[in-house]
């Protein structure tokens, strides 16, 4: 087995900045030395962005296998021969379409072994959703693929680690989708995330409630008496560290999720609007129980700063140095790496290293 971890690099949207972050993190040659980085596109799309960018002596290998590697090179693999139009900063159907070809080659080869990771740049899920492919989204869509539902979405940085139990689903529905069996399963899944993942020996995680003031005693809500708490409860029993549900403004407005190592948030914008006010640059995205370890930056395709040259790549990058450190954790056969992970530095420092 190679002493480094091949990950592997969905393209995102070609119209985004997705291919803008790929390029400034991979053009450092040293990325190199901690694993054999594989981006799933076309040779003709980075070229585009490359000019637009003014980096026109940055080569990558290109490869039409992952037999082909150059392990000491950033590689593309040649995934179609089609010419596609870019438009920076525009939705477009071609977009989708692509980004999802990407995507499904990618998780494909990860499915087989022959990659151990995904890093996915960001796409844009309305252009990529349509009759004949149904997607909500790259979590559930891998998932799927991987034929789990065992997963949690997760976004982690320095700060904060936030799991959640409903994903993509519509605020008037999230009512009806929580059950105290979903959340205890959620908390297993997060819980055996913190531990194998993240080296957290016995994790502490924290529950938030879905009512305001997390139900107040049942006056705004019993969803916390009747389902979140006897979930709390379930989870003690099998030796899971779950505390809660605690209101959720009052939770992050004191600073409460400092003491625990992850937040258990019911669903979406309660859990990422705190995340990414704390942690919007170098947060990351985690799809945990996977068979293969999937990253991404926590940003979308930010058309509005497409093309410019100014989009920052430190979510991306901390993407990549994550999906690496996962690995490297989840397979000793990975620690055999001549050179030491940037991730030597004392904890409060990971993830954020610049070199």
């Amino acid at each position: 087995m190679s002493k480094l971890p091949i990950i592997g690099i969905t393209l995102g949207d070609v119209n985004g900045i997705s291919i803008e972050v790929i390029i400034k993190t991979l053009m450092d040659n040293r990325v190199a030395d901690y694993c054999t980085p594989v981006v799933y596109g076309n040779p003709k799309i980075i070229s585009y962005w490359k000019k637009l960018m003014g980096h026109n002596d940055y080569n990558m290998h290109i490869i039409k296998s992952i037999d082909q590697l150059h392990v000491k090179k950033a590689n593309i693999l040649v995934c179609w021969d089609d010419e596609v139009e870019i438009r920076p900063g525009e939705s477009t159907e071609n977009a989708g379409k692509y980004a999802f070809k990407s995507l499904e080659l990618a998780t494909k080869d990860a499915i087989d072994g022959k990659i151990q990771a995904i890093v996915t740049g960001p796409l844009n899920k309305h252009n990529v959703n349509n009759q004949l492919l149904p997607f909500k989204g790259h979590t559930e869509y891998l998932a799927q693929q991987a034929g789990t539902n065992d997963f949690i979405m997760m976004l982690v940085s320095e700060e904060l680690k936030v799991g959640l139990v409903t994903g993509h689903v519509p605020l008037k529905d999230i009512s009806s989708h929580i059950t105290t069996d979903l959340i205890l399963k959620k908390l297993r899944v997060l819980n055996k995330s913190l531990k194998e993942d993240f080296s957290i020996q016995k994790p502490k995680i924290a529950l938030l409630g879905l009512n305001p003031h997390a139900g107040d005693n049942g006056l705004l809500g019993t969803e916390e008496n009747e389902i979140i708490i006897p979930a709390v409860t379930a989870a003690q029993k099998e030796n899971i560290f779950a505390y809660g549900p605690y209101p959720s403004d009052g939770f992050f407005g004191s600073r409460q999720f400092e003491k625990f190592d992850a937040v258990l948030a019911m669903y979406h914008d309660q859990g990422l609007i705190p995340f990414k006010y704390v942690s919007f640059d170098d947060g990351v995205n985690y799809t945990a129980g996977l068979p293969f370890v999937r990253t991404s930056p926590d940003h979308g395709t930010a058309y509005n700063i497409a093309g410019k040259n100014i989009a920052k790549e430190d979510s991306f990058r901390n993407a990549l140095y994550m999906a690496i450190d996962i690995v490297r954790t989840k397979n000793t056969n990975y620690k055999l790496s001549e050179k030491p992970l940037p991730f030597s530095l004392p904890r409060k420092e990971r993830f954020r290293i610049d070199f």
